[in-house]
């Protein structure tokens, strides 16, 4: 920040910071999927009970690159003791079409909404090649380690939402997106 800079943009830019902060402990307050040690459990949008690859489809759907990388990153985390959480991972186009009308009745526009949910046309999700990760500490540890695994955060908005980037392991992340509606992918 500039010595120059007004103090109502300080203060807007310091609101901002605590609201994506209380946005993210509040997504991550939800955690029902744990994949760790290179297990998957999932939940959230699955059974909380399924507990093996194959059976559970917000993890056996994801592309398999993404999967890989998890599974990596996985086993060297909790080598740190950190789990990594998958609070969501693949989606139906009909379950990502269900989130985007909740979201809408939560933030009242679809505009405001799509801050913060893709459309089934656009999602990652969708189309298996993104997870949101739990628990702020793996969210924390993956955004620091991920690069190694070409696992990235995308949003600045979310901190939990990485996607596989095969060339991040030699050249780093990309820069993220403010939120998905700067993301030139969702238009």
């Amino acid at each position: 920040m500039s010595h120059h800079e007004p103090l109502r943009t300080k203060r807007r830019r310091n609101l901002l910071t605590i609201f994506t902060i209380l946005t993210a402990i509040a997504a991550l307050v939800a955690v029902h999927s744990v994949i760790g040690g290179g297990r998957f459990f999932s939940g959230g949008d699955v059974p909380t009970e399924t507990t093996v690859v194959s059976d559970v489809p917000a993890v056996s759907n994801l592309d398999p690159a993404l999967r890989a990388a998890l599974g990596r990153a996985s086993t060297e985390a909790s080598r740190a003791g950190i789990t990594l959480y998958i609070t969501s991972g693949w989606r139906s186009a009909d379950f990502q079409r269900k989130l985007l009308q909740e979201a809408v009745a939560t933030y009242g526009s679809k505009e405001e909404a799509s801050r913060w949910v893709a459309t089934a046309k656009t999602s990652a999700h969708v189309s298996g090649e993104a997870v949101d990760i739990g628990s702020w500490d793996a969210s924390a540890w993956l955004a620091t380690h991920g690069a190694k695994y070409g696992l990235c955060q995308i949003y600045d908005n979310e901190a939990w939402h990485f996607e596989l980037r095969s060339d991040a392991p030699v050249e780093g992340c990309p820069a993220t997106y403010f939120d998905p509606t700067y993301d030139p992918r969702m238009k």
